[in-house]
């Protein structure tokens, strides 16, 4: 999980800390463009397609999370 929000910090291009519980709207750096860096991301690192309407539906850093991990 760790590697993760490494990866989720890049994408937000944020030095913000954060954890799996914190809320996406508390991010200041979590808006529409996020969304399609984090769907690119998840494709490179993990290989999972999203679509952006997927990712939307995350409340959490953990939700994010969920919908990359591996089965």
């Amino acid at each position: 999980m760790d590697k993760f929000l490494e990866v989720l910090a890049e994408v937000l291009d944020t030095e913000a800390q954060f954890t799996m519980d914190t809320v996406l709207k508390t991010i200041e750096e979590w808006d529409s463009l996020s969304v399609v860096s984090f769907a690119a991301m998840a494709d490179i690192e993990y290989g999972k397609k999203l679509v952006a309407s997927d990712i939307k539906k995350a409340q959490t850093v953990k939700d994010l999370y969920n919908l990359v991990a591996v089965e």
